[in-house]
């Protein structure tokens, strides 16, 4: 919302910008450039920046003051890194969501129907996950949505409502998708960056000094080096005075249609 103001400003500043330099061709241009270059920089950071709510409203965190943070998981399940995950899930009696790709269920149906088993939250976070989802008609966006839906209804029962865009690049077309979709879209405030961060000590300081009340952690199941940090990241979260809660009872969604 902060940026559609920003926006607005701009917008109502060039007039008086370009009547100021009416008679001066080098500052009406260095205006019209400044305000070019301002927009620019507005729309992308809108673009691949999910917390600023710029095309998307998207619950990225919970408004509270009690600590109280939630796990979140993309790109499973893995055969192999999802159990183990689980596993310390299991042993320090935390619950957790879990983005899923479509495409990874196949060959993997039991990993999922055990994460739901156990509790866990499982979102969409589309069939394909391809590289290029962000450029796709409205259309196109929806109906990977909803094969990926199919496909975690047809292992578990049941039909997530929540939403995760690949990559966290939102826009128009994606806007339309979720709102025709019923969806509820849901970001992030702690991005752990575990898919480039291979250090295991820099990602869990990256992680513990940014956590604050109500923050989403997003993380991996995709990435044998988050599985082995869990056990300690936990423990530091619990060592800060924090729960650990799911993303539908911070929140206080619901998961399924």
């Amino acid at each position: 919302m902060k940026f559609r103001i920003l926006n607005v400003v701009l917008l109502l500043v060039l007039p008086l910008v370009m009547a100021f330099g009416a008679n001066n061709p080098t500052i009406r241009w260095w205006g019209l450039g400044v305000f070019i270059l301002l927009q620019l920089s507005i729309l992308y950071y809108g673009v691949t920046t999910i917390s600023a709510q710029y095309f998307v409203d998207a619950l990225c965190n919970a408004k509270t003051d009690e600590k109280v943070v939630a796990l979140s998981f993309d790109d499973g399940p893995h055969n192999v890194l999802t159990p183990k995950i689980l596993e310390t899930l299991r042993l320090y009696n935390v619950p957790a969501s879990f983005f899923v790709i479509g495409r990874n269920i196949e060959g993997n149906e039991d990993v999922l129907q055990k994460t739901f088993e156990e509790g866990h939250i499982i979102g969409n976070h589309s069939f394909c996950h391809d590289f290029w989802f962000d450029m796709y008609s409205s259309k196109k966006m929806l109906d990977d949505m909803h094969i990926a839906d199919n496909t975690i209804e047809e292992a578990i029962g049941k039909k997530p409502v929540l939403f995760r865009p690949p990559y966290g690049i939102t826009n128009p077309a994606l806007k339309k998708a979720i709102k025709k979709g019923r969806y509820l879209t849901i970001g992030w405030s702690v991005r752990s960056l575990d898919t480039t961060i291979k250090d295991k000590e820099k990602l869990l300081s990256r992680i513990s000094r940014r956590i604050k009340p109500g923050d989403i952690i997003l993380l991996h199941d995709s990435m044998e080096h988050t599985a082995n940090l869990l056990p300690e990241l936990i423990e530091t979260i619990f060592k800060k005075g924090y729960k650990i809660k799911g993303i539908d009872e911070m929140l206080n969604i619901r998961a399924y249609a």
